[in-house]
Parts: C-alpha cells; sequence; structure tokens
C-alpha cells in the first residue's frame, strides 16, 4: 500500500469510530461539557433559565453529543454538575471531568470551551464567568484568549 492509500484507510477509520463514538455515548465529553457549563452558570452566583437553555442548545449542536444523547440525557447531567458547582469541592470534581479531554484532539476540547464560552456570553462576560473560562480552558490546554476573539 502506498502511503496515500495508509493515509485515506487511516482517515476513513477515524471517522468510522467517530461516529461509532458519536452513537454510542461519548461519556467523557458528555461530561466534560456540562462541568464546564454548569461552573461558568454557577460562577456569577446564579443560575438562570436562559443559560441553562444556553447549554443544552450548544451541547445539542455538538455532533457527537447530539448523536449520543437526548435532550433529557443532557437535562439531568447537567442539573447533577450545577449541583456540583456550588460548592469549592464539586467545581474541582468538575475541572476532573473537563481534564479528562486534555489528551483529546484540539477540536472537541475547543467545542467544549466554546459551549461554555457561549453560556457564559449569554448577557455579557462577567469578571466570574471570565475566571471561569479561564480554568476551563486551562484545563483544556487551551489558550482562552484566542478562542473568545
Amino acid at each position: 500500500m502506498s502511503f496515500v492509500q495508509v493515509s485515506f484507510v487511516q482517515a476513513a477509520f477515524g471517522r468510522f469510530k467517530q461516529t461509532v463514538t458519536a452513537y454510542a455515548g461519548d461519556a467523557p465529553l458528555m461530561r466534560a461539557a456540562v462541568s464546564a457549563c454548569a461552573n461558568v452558570i454557577v460562577a456569577d452566583g446564579e443560575v438562570a433559565g436562559a443559560e441553562f437553555e444556553a447549554a443544552l442548545k450548544g451541547m445539542l449542536a455538538d455532533p457527537i453529543l447530539e448523536k449520543g444523547y437526548d435532550s433529557l440525557m443532557l437535562e439531568e447531567e447537567l442539573y447533577d454538575a450545577i449541583g456540583r458547582a456550588r460548592t469549592r469541592a464539586g467545581r474541582r470534581q468538575n475541572l476532573h471531568f473537563i481534564e479528562a479531554l486534555a489528551e483529546r484532539p484540539a477540536e472537541q476540547r475547543q467545542s467544549v470551551f466554546l459551549i461554555a464560552a457561549d453560556v457564559a456570553d449569554f448577557e455579557g462576560i462577567s469578571s466570574s464567568e471570565h475566571r471561569a473560562l479561564t480554568e476551563v480552558a486551562a484545563a483544556l490546554g487551551l489558550d482562552r484568549d484566542t478562542l473568545l476573539s
């Protein structure tokens, strides 16, 4: 096999694997997304229904999450993550879920960050939400400012 044929086979296998993972549900990706959103939602001390809806909409726009999880499953996971985010230990646990994606492709890590950023930007990003986004970006190994620009 030539290099081109090997690359083509590898690319096809990668797409197949991503599709299978999407339909089977990617639990670490889902937990990271809900945890990032929860830490941002709770950062300013209040949980707004519009932020919750923005988080769900953002997660359902992700092709892997949309295929692997329905709205009710994501709602339940987000409620749990928000419950954790109300305490320091819970926010730390959420960060552990986010850090679990540190070795994933940049596209998946960026998607998690950008979903959380859209939630934070619902009514403008407050200073406490900026701090939460900084923690999320660091946990994912991303540059917050580059992604927010």
